[in-house]
């Protein structure tokens, strides 16, 4: 059954989610995101595909004096206008566009050129604003946080295939720009931001042990060494020494939750086995705690049920010790370490009754709920399966979108929510233009967040989505 993950939110940069346990009734049983378990997939929903002139957006079909556009006395058609002024930026250049922008808006003329509108600031704090579209529509991705302020999203899913691609986002423009492809098409992998500035991308799919190094500085791909298991929906933590530990996630020939763990040297470009958790898990979190050690907590066990055990991993010798236990049972959820040096875990709890988000505190590794103004889970509702969480510039927690609704018939959100750690409470914040889930997330150097990607699930039916907008603390 599918399940839902984010990238690089609190399970090391990127880390995706696969599916939810198989006792969650009824939830996402269309969802689409269960292929590996040998279900189809259904239907992609076709994303809108641009017919590009020249770089200007011709429409077929569409009758001439069709789509006016009435300013008081002026009307005039958006078709004839569209040809004149792509004759006009062909013919003399940018000047005249840049001239033609006091007699007719810039967004209509970014509009008429085919291109995503610059991002707009938003009118007011806690409010989103509409930015520019993927090339591809894709789900299941990964999505790193370049030194350069831009946004590498790689990978994913689009139907019922698994893509190589991958492209960049970059703020000032608020436009994509393809980037070179992965050597591997892959889905459910992991991406780590490593010190000197690559990315490293390992597994995904359950059928993936290679990994490969993005170069940011020339927008190309390279093979690195290959992980000693295949896996993916694993997690992966890039450690105070450098080195990235990979732990558990599903194999590629039974799907069946993996215990093992490895780590990758940057220096030799290997992989070396390290200990293995105490519980084989999939769709797990993992993050890096103040003190260097590596907090693992949830996912899937062989039994298809989520669990609320927790582990910590030492790097000092390689081994796995249990701590304190969550208070409810969750997968696919995501973890986000506080500036006080708690963990906020939120979501990823499906067919039971439970909190929807819960702290661990490192020092007594213990957990203790962190729902002030919500209600919590049942056992009848989807509980923003598949939201993102952001942790913000002052220390707020943004949670947005995931499935909502009765387990029957649920649907992607496009509301948000807003976490205080100085209050322990939740409050409302504005709401995005798309519902959606299995979105990623990134806090820009800005201090806004990329939302991008994911899927639109609304009766039954699900379209993966290539939209992204932008959030204003």
């Amino acid at each position: 059954m599918p399940s839902h993950d984010v990238a690089g939110r609190g399970r090391g940069a990127g880390a995706p989610r696969s599916r939810p346990p198989a006792s969650w009734p009824g939830v996402l049983a269309d969802h689409g995101h269960g292929r590996r378990t040998g279900q189809p997939g259904p239907a992609a929903g076709a994303p809108d595909q641009d017919q590009r002139n020249g770089g200007c957006r011709s429409t077929p079909g569409t009758a001439a004096g069709q789509g006016h556009i009435v300013n008081r006395d002026l009307a005039f058609s958006v078709t004839a206008a569209v040809a004149r002024i792509c004759g006009l930026i062909k013919g003399v250049g940018t000047l005249i566009r840049l001239r033609l922008s006091h007699i007719i808006p810039v967004a209509v003329l970014a509009l008429a050129a085919g291109l995503s509108a610059a991002p707009a600031l938003a009118a007011a704090s806690g409010t989103w604003a509409v930015t520019g579209s993927m090339n591809t529509a894709r789900f299941d991705d990964t999505s790193t946080l370049l030194p350069s302020g831009q946004v590498l999203e790689a990978g994913g899913s689009l139907g019922n295939s698994a893509l190589a691609t991958a492209e960049l986002y970059s703020p000032a423009s608020g436009r994509w720009a393809l980037t070179g492809s992965m050597h591997v098409a892959r889905a459910g992998q992991t991406a780590t931001l490593l010190p000197g500035g690559k990315v490293l991308v390992a597994g995904g799919g359950g059928t993936a042990s290679s990994a490969e190094l993005y170069n940011p500085a020339a927008g190309t791909w390279a093979v690195t060494g290959s992980l000693h298991t295949n896996r993916g929906g694993q997690t992966a933590t890039l450690l105070p020494n450098g080195e990235v530990l990979v732990a558990g996630g599903y194999g590629a020939t039974t799907f069946s939750p993996l215990s093992s763990a490895e780590l990758y040297n940057p220096a030799t470009g290997t992989w070396a086995v390290t200990g293995s958790m105490t519980t084989a898990r999939e769709d797990q979190t993992a993050t890096l705690l103040s003190n260097g050690n590596v907090l693992v907590a949830g996912g899937v066990t062989g039994s298809g049920s989520a669990v609320a055990s927790a582990e910590l991993y030492n790097p000092a010798t390689g081994k796995w010790s249990l701590t304190g236990a969550m208070n409810t049972a969750r997968s696919g959820q995501d973890a986000t370490l506080l500036p006080g040096g708690d963990v906020l875990v939120t979501a990823g709890v499906g067919g039971i009754s439970g909190l929807f988000a819960e702290l661990y505190n490192p020092a007594t590794g213990q957990w203790s709920a962190a729902t002030g103004g919500l209600a919590a889970c049942t056992i009848t509702s989807a509980c923003r399966i598949g939201s993102s969480a952001t942790l913000l510039g002052d220390g707020e927690v943004l949670v947005a979108g995931g499935l909502v609704g009765l387990n029957s018939n649920p649907s992607s959100s496009s509301s948000a929510i807003l976490y205080n750690p100085a209050t322990n409470a939740w409050t409302s914040t504005g709401s995005m233009s798309t519902g959606r889930d299995d979105q990623t997330a990134n806090l820009l150097t800005d201090g806004q967040v990329l939302v991008a990607g994911g899927v639109n699930f609304v009766k039954h039916k699900f379209t993966e989505l290539a939209s992204a907008a932008l959030y204003t603390p």
